[in-house]
């Protein structure tokens, strides 16, 4: 054997080593493999190994969800167009119109992924397919049946207009409404700062902040959609459900434990018995969504409610029977891979449960005072921190109405909440230059001449679009930003804008690479505000557009790349949708704010309350004007928080070299980030949340994976779809049928009694002052 036979191989074997070196979803035997064919001369052995890698994905969970075929028939067809812009400016607008509610409901992308499944089928049927000449163009109405690729390019664009990095089409950047509206609403409603900056500001700020992640989405692609190590696991359900509508042919039993109902038939018996079920906690007896019984035992023990309560208090005990709570947070648990859920439920039980436990009942940080778990904010008579008292009218700052008030109390866990959102992004950092650094650096030079992958390999067919088209995006969105930020009294000055920006730039490719791999989102939300209040003090204008700025790059995923969809397809409805979109909920949002009465009042008769713009507008006073440096500074209550940068940066190390003293020990799968940082909705997330979370994922994708596999591969994804299908169904007909008519639910104990409880009424607190007595420290 010579090396000229050797070489063109050993070179792929010596791509996939470095690729997946520290992969934690690839199993140990196949690690063992790849390192054993790079190391031997053995040409089969080689081969052998490189076309267990080439000719499908090398990940279950992806040869499970996305077939290794290019679907046959076009994408980029007048009727996906047609009722992509139908659906991305009806819902879109719905979506920002019902946002505005309390509760709020939307429509996910899902609903629309069944909806114009039909209405697509009857277009071929019905509509003419009679071809017309434009100006030498060629085009009809109908190029006959309706393809799973126009599906795609359909459905895909409803993804997540707020986050719209690394989304693929036109919905999936437009439905839901854009992150920046949060901010707007809280400059335009008059219960906050009742400030009129014009159509002119708002469409740029949304704009802007809409087109950076799109740019970003493309320039950052090498490394966060090309590799085959960057899975997104939150697309399974998804394409799994566009095969299972496209395709309805049954299993084959032998690779399927027995079973051979068709996936589209078990779809829809999963989500006829989610719908159904879901009345139950939802309507019929809403005890079940937090089961709490202890505390529904003895109500009025305080250590019970906080150590086994599931509103205000730890769920040591966690049972919940609504499938609301187990995806509200970190979405489906049956599509998070298994490590991904034994890190959380380790990062739960030692940073979270035992470390407030341990603050409360030390009566660290004045913690006896408090409720255990909750995210609101407490001044020193125990009653809700009331920043009108601290400000001018001019919403103003004023130091001497802030020492004769109160400082600002944490509950324990909301005081974790900040320092593991520290530590979650040096963790990110830290982990990603060890663990991911020179395979960024490897694909920074190979661009797209990477390993090989099978959907790599069908997607290079289609002409890849260029990146200076990304590039002229970043260039224009950036300098929209700027004249937004400079032609307006933004209060946000031109070097903070770019430091904004810089920030997101920091952090996509650690954040995203953490997403593509375990399906657990890390935020900016915490860090950006923070930095905010630290560089540009008492501007909270400012650091709302610093916050949307510097959060609204972070994203998910990769659909038109396991779709087939054309590179230049997907970039057009992208570009397309989201700019439509914007003047869509702009609109809106300004009709809505002129025509509903009392609109962003507490007491508005129909609720229109604007429950995330009083939030945005919160969070601008906290940090923007009384500041971080009062609460987390040298000398404040919460200044050893701080110490979280630390831990974050050296947790990655030791586990790192764990890994190395034992590499082929399951220690190989401990995350940092996602230790620390899985938890970041709690609060207002509780326990219960992120508990049964972990251990029905756990169920599905360790225990019965390994036990039914075939079942596993055929079933698990779909079944994820069902679930999340039949809950958003039956959440939105009771939203109209009940919530909005206001019409009663059965009034028993199930629905009342349940409540009487010190862990629902936020009173779990160990210590109680009296009146004109106060907590806390002397002076602030």
């Amino acid at each position: 054997m010579t090396w000229s036979f050797r070489k063109p191989w050993a070179s792929d074997i010596t791509k996939l080593t470095r690729s997946h070196h520290w992969d934690p979803n690839l199993p140990q035997d196949k690690i063992d493999a790849l390192r054993d064919a790079s190391a031997r001369e053995d040409v089969e052995a080689i081969k052998e190994v490189e076309q267990a890698f080439t000719e499908d994905s090398p990940y279950e969970e992806v040869r499970a969800a996305v077939r290794p075929t290019d679907p046959e028939g076009p994408a980029n067809t007048v009727r996906a167009w047609v009722l992509g812009m139908i659906f991305v400016t009806v819902c879109s607008g719905l979506n920002m119109f019902l946002s505005m509610r309390q509760p709020a409901i939307s429509f996910p992308a899902v609903v629309v992924q069944l909806i114009v499944y039909p209405i697509g089928c009857f277009w071929a049927k019905v509509v003419p397919s009679r071809v017309f000449n434009t100006f030498g163009v060629t085009w009809t109405f109908n190029t006959g049946p309706f393809t799973i690729k126009e599906h795609t390019v359909i459905t895909v664009e409803f993804f997540h207009f707020c986050s719209v990095f690394l989304y693929s089409q036109m919905t999936s950047v437009s439905i839901n409404y854009a992150y920046a509206t949060d901010a707007l609403l809280a400059l335009a409603g008059k219960p906050f700062y009742n400030l009129d900056m014009g159509w002119g500001f708002q469409l740029m700020f949304t704009l802007s902040s809409q087109i950076i992640g799109i740019a970003l989405s493309g320039i950052f692609r090498r490394f966060l959609v090309w590799p085959s190590a960057m899975m997104w696991p939150g697309q399974f359900s998804n394409t799994s459900l566009f095969y299972a509508l496209h395709d309805k042919t049954k299993s084959d039993p032998s690779k399927a434990n027995g079973w051979q109902i068709s996936r589209y038939r078990f779809f829809c018996y999963v989500t006829m018995g989610s719908f159904a079920w879901y009345w139950v906690p939802g309507v019929l007896w809403q005890g079940l969504s937090v089961f709490a019984f202890i505390t529904w035992i003895r109500p009025n023990n305080v250590v019970l409610n906080q150590l086994f309560g599931g509103f205000t208090g730890l769920s040591l005990i966690p049972i919940t029977f609504d499938w609301t709570y187990v995806s509200a947070y970190l979405l489906n648990p049956l599509l998070a891979p298994a490590h991904a859920h034994f890190n959380t439920l380790v990062g739960l039980i030692i940073f979270v449960i035992l470390s407030s436990i341990g603050i409360s009942y030390t009566n660290s940080l004045y913690a006896d005072y408090l409720p255990i778990n909750t995210s609101s904010l407490f001044d020193n008579t125990q009653n809700y921190y009331n920043v009108s008292k601290i400000l001018t009218p001019q919403f103003n700052f004023d130091l001497e109405k802030y020492k004769n008030y109160s400082p600002i109390f944490l509950a324990p866990t909301f005081a974790l909440n900040y320092g593991l959102s520290f530590a979650a992004l040096t963790a990110a950092i830290v982990h990603t230059i060890i663990f991911n650094g020179s395979e960024i650096w490897y694909r920074f030079k190979t661009s797209k001449n990477q390993e090989p992958d099978i959907h790599m390999k069908l997607m290079k067919k289609y002409r890849e679009c260029p990146d200076w088209w990304y590039g002229i995006c970043l260039v224009l969105s950036l300098a929209l930003g700027l004249a937004t930020c400079l032609g307006y009294s933004s209060q946000l000055p031109w070097w903070a804008f770019f430091v904004s920006n810089i920030v997101a730039i920091v952090f996509v490719i650690p954040l995203c690479m953490i997403m593509a791999t375990t399906n657990i989102q890390l935020s900016l939300n915490v860090i950006s505000p923070f930095l905010a209040g630290f560089m540009i003090p008492g501007k909270p204008i400012g650091v709302m557009m610093f916050k949307v700025f510097s959060t609204i790059t972070l994203g998910q995923a990769c659909m038109a790349h396991y779709m087939k969809i054309p590179p230049r397809i997907v970039f057009s409805c992208q570009v397309v949708a989201s700019i439509w979109a914007c003047f869509v909920q702009v609109a809106v949002m300004n009709w809505a704010l002129g025509a509903i009465d009392g609109v962003c009042t507490t007491t508005q008769s129909s609720h229109y309350t604007c429950p995330n713009g009083k939030t945005f507008f919160s969070s601008s006073i906290v940090w923007g004007v009384i500041g971080p440096e009062r609460i987390f500074g040298q000398g404040a209550i919460y200044s050893a928080i701080q110490y979280y940068w630390l831990l974050g940066a050296l947790l990655p190390i030791l586990f790192y070299i764990l890994m190395r003293a034992v590499p082929r020990s399951p220690a190989r799968l401990l995350n940092a980030p996602v230790m620390l940082g899985a938890m970041a909705w709690l609060p207002p997330a509780t326990p219960l949340s992120f508990s049964t979370w972990a251990i029905v994922g756990l169920t599905f994708n360790y225990y019965i994976r390994r036990r039914l596999p075939g079942w596993w591969h055929n079933y698990n994804y779909v079944t994820a779809a069902g679930l999340d299908t039949g809950l958003v169904i039956s959440t939105i007909i009771i939203f109209f049928a009940i919530t909005l008519p206001e019409v009663s639910i059965p009034q028993w104990w199930g629905n009342v009694g349940v409540y009487d409880t010190m862990d629902y009424t936020v009173n779990a607190m160990r210590k109680i002052v009296t009146d004109g007595e106060t907590f806390g420290p002397a002076t602030w």
